[in-house]
């Protein structure tokens, strides 16, 4: 019998990236507090939001293998959560103007009744381009990204604000480091290939 796996997400990203694996899952959102926590770095907060995810879901799915995964993006040290609005995001796409931004992303592969529980965080960096309001407006009107990190949509028309990318795994940028994953879902004894 094959173990069954459990997406902890409600993010239709995030299942398309794991439907690249040609896996059977189920997709559970997870009800977890995503506030930062003081002190909190960005790999600490999406590493902890990564594996609170994962147990928040686990608890109804003991026996499943159980991914969660969360991303946040990091400018001048400062974390860059979801928008939620037009001006808050037009507003974190004006701060990024000609710096480079780190996307945080933070992956854990959990099984309760194993007690297997692997977590990772995979960075990846973005040069955005300077662009005028006009075309930060226009983008926002197509993309609409205010559920994304950093107010950022890379697998969609947002590959127009930037000028360079800088990472060990494209995937990660969207939202679901399927490198790692693909190794972590190995050692917890699922088959990918």
């Amino acid at each position: 019998m094959r173990t069954k796996i459990i997406l902890a997400s409600s993010s239709p990203y995030r299942r398309q990236l794991l439907d690249r694996l040609h896996l059977s899952y189920e997709p559970h959102a997870p009800e977890v507090d995503e506030s930062i926590n003081p002190g909190e770095d960005a790999r600490a907060y999406v590493c902890r939001l990564a594996e609170s995810k994962a147990r928040h879901v686990a608890q109804n799915y003991p026996d499943a293998i159980v991914i969660g995964s969360d991303q946040c993006a990091l400018l001048d040290a400062k974390i860059l959560g979801k928008p939620g609005s037009h001006e808050n995001a037009l507003r974190q796409l004006r701060e990024a103007q000609g710096k480079t931004v780190v996307f945080h992303t933070g992956v854990c592969v959990l099984n309760l009744s194993s007690g297997f529980c692997e977590v990772e965080d995979v960075p990846f960096e973005v040069d955005f381009r300077v662009l005028s309001d006009r075309q930060l407006e226009h983008y926002l009107r197509v993309e609409q990204p205010y559920q994304c990190a950093g107010s950022f949509k890379a697998e969609g028309y947002g590959s127009c604000l930037f000028s360079s990318m800088r990472g060990d795994d494209p995937s990660a940028l969207i939202g679901l480091p399927l490198l790692s994953l693909i190794a972590m879902l190995e050692s917890a004894g699922v088959e990918v290939v």
